[in-house]
């Protein structure tokens, strides 16, 4: 992968990340649009460390009083009893242990299956199959949901519904902000708190799975055919500034309207895999 290449990755890694549209499918597919194959599990995982960092910069006054909060009841500020201590009386000392929650099911399941996310389930048959599933099912949920709910009213139940969403997200194609929204929104949150809390619960899962994935790759043996360090580094840092951007442009977006233009996109975009497939154009798995 050359750096022009890398530049192009790291500006679709940013559009796409934070959009309900499945960052890894498009990496997936551009990549071997371009000629440069898949890129990888790794090289997205990695990547994924620009846009979270974006996550970080513009949500840091949120996630400093969510983190003081949390500490400030830990050490029984607002009580002794186990109840306080997990945010009883604080709705942001209660938001960090629900972010907490919310992140085990894609811990577990990441580790699980490991070795079919980076292979078997790469294959872009089943991506526009979760790409056309997932428009589906966010389509229905934006039209039926209440939409009255704010995170303010966020129970540990539903931490755990929007993890097992965000879990989902392991296959490309269904995407990590696409899955996690479309549980907030069947659960009765309203558009814009479905966002907010999709970004931050993504913190501790993708930073977590992209600094594993980059270990990986400075103490393992090089993968044959993936990106080298100084591309990733590139597409990194073009994904965190592009990212930034688009966290505040799709905020004001979701205040607005509805997730009509995302699901017209994603079976649009499905319809277009097929076609490329069916022609030779991509290959089901690299």
């Amino acid at each position: 992968m050359n750096a022009w290449e890398a530049i192009l990755l790291g500006l679709v890694q940013g559009l796409t990340e934070f959009l309900p549209v499945s960052s890894s499918a498009h990496l997936r597919i551009v990549g071997e649009l371009i000629g440069s194959s898949d890129p990888g599990a790794a090289f997205t995982a990695i990547t994924q460390i620009g846009t979270e960092t974006a996550v970080i910069l513009y949500f840091r006054r949120d996630i400093a009083t969510i983190c003081s909060a949390w500490w400030r009841a830990l050490r029984g500020d607002s009580g002794t009893d186990w109840r306080s201590r997990m945010g009883k009386h604080d709705h942001h000392a209660a938001m960090a242990w629900f972010i907490a929650l919310g992140s085990i099911p894609i811990v577990v399941l990441g580790l699980a299956f490991q070795d079919a996310i980076e292979a078997s389930l790469r294959n872009l048959y089943i991506t526009a199959l979760t790409l056309t599933v997932f428009a589906l099912l966010l389509g229905f949920a934006d039209r039926v949901g209440a939409k009255t709910r704010t995170l303010d009213e966020l129970t540990p139940r539903q931490a755990v519904g929007f993890g097992l969403a965000q879990a989902l997200a392991l296959v490309p194609g269904v995407s990590r902000s696409g899955g996690t929204i479309t549980a907030g929104l069947l659960m009765g949150f309203t558009r814009e708190a479905a966002a907010r809390y999709s970004f931050l619960l993504a913190i501790p899962a993708v930073l977590g799975s992209g600094f594993y994935q980059l270990a990986k790759s400075v103490t393992g043996e090089p993968v044959p055919g993936s990106p080298g360090f100084g591309a990733t580094l590139i597409a990194t840092l073009v994904a965190f500034v592009v990212g930034y951007l688009v966290i505040i442009a799709f905020l004001k977006i979701v205040s607005t309207f509805s997730y009509k233009p995302f699901v017209i996109y994603r079976l649009v975009l499905a319809a277009v895999v097929v076609i490329l497939l069916t022609v030779g154009v991509l290959q089901p798995l690299a």
